[in-house]
């Protein structure tokens, strides 16, 4: 394919991420939080750290927030909301 025949595409609406984004979120996003849970549990579990565990989980459970808000699109009302607090 040459670029003017990619540029058509894209003008055309024929050519976006859409497929991208979704595969990214079938196949890649569970991949990473298994590995991390492994993580976790080779890291912590095995040596009785059980506290040490649980703060680490803390801070995927924050990313798995942050991540979600990103996926939805609610980021900008939770924005809304929190600027609310501040200007209401």
């Amino acid at each position: 394919m040459t670029t003017m025949t990619l540029a058509a595409l894209a003008q055309g609406g024929e050519l976006g991420t859409g497929n991208v984004r979704q595969w990214l979120l079938d196949n890649i996003v569970p991949l990473v939080l298994l590995a991390v849970a492994l993580l976790l549990l080779w890291l912590g579990g095995g040596k009785g750290d059980n506290a040490g565990v649980m703060r680490r989980l803390a801070g995927v459970v924050i990313a798995l927030a942050i991540i979600g808000l990103a996926v939805s699109g609610l980021g900008v009302n939770v924005g809304e909301w929190i600027a609310g607090l501040f200007t209401g």
